[in-house]
């Protein structure tokens, strides 16, 4: 066991030396690709965050009629509670909703304004901004109830652009990690191409498969631990000096998280296109 061990990692320390250009190319890929996987990643989280506090602040407001009786603001109330898509709802009297139109509206306007002309309102945040339509369309015939608005432009801009996030970080990502792959599985085939009539020999004189195999399978681990290595520490500078706003900031649990992920995909990566190499490349 102690000669078979010794083996391997005299035989993969020496592939790497021996193709250290095609090495050094390789973990420099592994380590660029998954330093953009990993900031993609960062980015997603940070894009998901932003768009969870933005859809907090997602309202509908149900306005009232003037004339809307106690029974009919009653009513509305109710159904507003019982609504399970309707996550918190505020009242505004009269008298606030006026007080809040002489900050808004310019003095020409509000000069003609008494409390008695202004609707009274429920200010309501929906689970997510897509129930927004949902309310809007029930309460919009209501008894008592003037109109019901929502910001329905901004959070189908917003939703198109959280989806088309999404789906660049995912493509980018998959394309970088194919690529990063090739690249090991190529320097693999180079070694076992190289040191094929070695391999011959081997297996001439008795030696297993996988004494054979080992080898070429550690010297992808490794090319793939140490791409991984760099990204890691190219995610923890942009996670630590690139400016963010303060939705955008994230917590130190999700380096953590990011760069587990960055260290498990590069190993991964190492592994898997060294062992397609060998299953393609190397006839034993």
């Amino acid at each position: 066991m102690r000669v078979y061990i010794r083996y391997a990692v005299k035989e993969t320390f020496s592939n790497l030396w021996r193709n250290r250009m095609m090495t050094i190319a390789a973990v420099l890929t592994v380590a660029v690709s998954l330093s953009l996987v990993g900031s993609a990643l960062l980015l997603k989280q940070s894009a998901a965050q932003a768009s969870a506090q933005w859809q907090q602040g997602t309202r509908v407001t149900v306005w009232m009629q003037p004339s809307a009786s106690a029974a009919e603001l009653s009513n509305v109330q109710t159904e507003l509670a019982n609504l399970p898509i309707v996550k918190s709802c505020q009242f505004f009297s009269k008298a606030q909703d006026y007080a809040e139109a002489l900050k808004l509206l310019p003095q020409s306007e509000t000069s003609v304004l008494t409390v008695a002309d202004m609707p009274s309102s429920f200010r309501c945040v929906p689970t997510v901004p897509a129930n927004a339509f949902t309310v809007e369309s029930t309460f919009a015939n209501q008894p008592g109830v003037y109109k019901v608005t929502a910001p329905e432009q901004q959070i189908r801009e917003m939703n198109r652009a959280i989806r088309i996030l999404q789906i660049v970080f995912l493509a980018l990502a998959g394309v970088l990690l194919l690529s990063a792959t090739v690249l090991i599985l190529n320097t693999i085939r180079m070694a076992i191409f190289a040191r094929r009539r070695e391999v011959s020999v081997m297996k001439l004189v008795g030696a297993t498969n996988w004494f054979i195999r080992i080898p070429y399978i550690t010297e992808g681990f490794i090319q793939g631990l140490l791409g991984s290595a760099v990204a890691m520490l190219a995610v923890t500078a942009l996670h630590t000096w690139y400016p963010l706003h303060n939705e955008f900031q994230l917590n130190t649990s999700a380096l953590v998280g990011t760069n587990a992920v960055v260290l498990v995909v590069g190993v991964l990566i190492g592994s898997v296109g060294s062992a397609i190499a060998i299953r393609r490349f190397l006839d034993v």
